[in-house]
């Protein structure tokens, strides 16, 4: 729509649009109304739109992923959740570790990320492991602790959802659902995350590619919330040094093709402690909008990930770089 477009010319614009069966998206700009119809409408011609009284211009989206894409939405989208923020200019480091173990180790694990400039709190309450002997979390108290903590600290709490039962009971206790990589095509699942208006941490897949990503992305955004954080960790490929190949490419094409933040999880993305800081330092300078590390005060002890968890002092000093970094591409952690 035209900058100069009264309220009354969207509205009759959007109702002609739900008239021809579209599904409208209202997304109000700085300076600009986009309203994106959704459908599969070949015969209709954007002229028939064009001379509308306060229509700009119309565009067909041409790849799949229709409210993902920067057609639909040419700016940034700024995601802020307490002090954290995806998309502008901050780039909010997410810490913590695998798995929520204990109230003690998340209190001393939480103090230390806070302290070094961590602006959100990680732990897993429901875990997804490849064995079914493995320590798979603890449930419900880990969420409550984790959201305790998380309050005390003033820090938003992100933790995985595994499946849809779970909503329910994860929005009274998390600020950022995340959607882990095993999860990125349930579609059931992302369906339901739509419905909801809290942010998706939405991991990329094992061997999926950016666009499956970003239709993933689609599915929770046809429901209606855009609040998606779409995630890069690693891909599975011939490579066997690493757990996964971190594809740091993926950081500046996601941002062509979609104007939603792309944070970047360098502890999954090589699974080697040693790795960690120089993928997470390599994303930064990619123009990631943000990190999600594992962190553990007792690594050698942890009951998951603890191979590739940061001690707290290898975060503080990470963290001191990552600032210089941020600094000289403009931004800030």
């Amino acid at each position: 729509m035209k900058d100069t477009a009264t309220e009354s010319m969207i509205q009759a614009v959007s109702d002609r649009l739900e008239s021809f069966g579209f599904v409208v998206h209202k997304v109000v700009g700085v300076n600009q109304t986009i309203l994106g119809a959704i459908g599969d409408k070949r015969s209709v011609e954007p002229s028939e739109f064009e001379v509308m009284e306060g229509v700009h211009e119309v565009l067909r989206i041409t790849v799949p992923y229709k409210l993902a894409s920067r057609t639909f939405h040419p700016e940034n989208t700024v995601i802020e959740v307490k002090c954290a923020s995806f998309g502008g200019e901050q780039v909010s480091v997410i810490a913590g570790p695998c798995s929520v173990e204990s109230e003690e180790q998340m209190y001393t694990i939480a103090r230390e990320v806070k302290k070094n400039g961590g602006r959100g709190l990680r732990g897993g309450a429901f875990k997804p492991r490849t064995s079914p002997y493995a320590f798979q979390g603890m449930g419900e108290e880990g969420l409550r602790i984790m959201q305790t903590i998380g309050e005390e600290l003033g820090m938003p709490v992100v933790s995985e959802i595994m499946e849809i039962n779970q909503l329910d009971l994860m929005l009274r206790y998390v600020d950022i659902l995340q959607v882990g990589a095993r999860n990125m095509q349930n579609f059931s699942l992302l369906r339901e995350l739509g419905t909801i208006r809290k942010p998706v941490l939405l991991k990329r897949g094992l061997a999926a590619t950016i666009e499956e990503l970003l239709m993933a992305a689609e599915y929770i955004m046809s429901g209606g919330n855009y609040q998606v954080i779409v995630c890069e960790r690693g891909i599975r490929t011939f490579e066997t040094y690493t757990r996964n190949t971190m594809d740091i490419s993926a950081i500046p094409v996601t941002q062509k093709l979609s104007h939603l933040p792309i944070i970047a999880d360098p502890s999954h993305g090589t699974g080697r402690r040693a790795k960690v800081a120089p993928m997470a330092r390599a994303a930064v300078a990619a123009g990631a909008n943000g990190l999600i590390i594992e962190v553990h005060h007792d690594p050698d002890r942890a009951l998951s990930d603890g191979a590739q968890s940061l001690y707290p002092h290898q975060f503080q000093r990470l963290m001191e770089e990552l600032r210089m970094i941020a600094w000289a591409i403009g931004k800030h952690i």
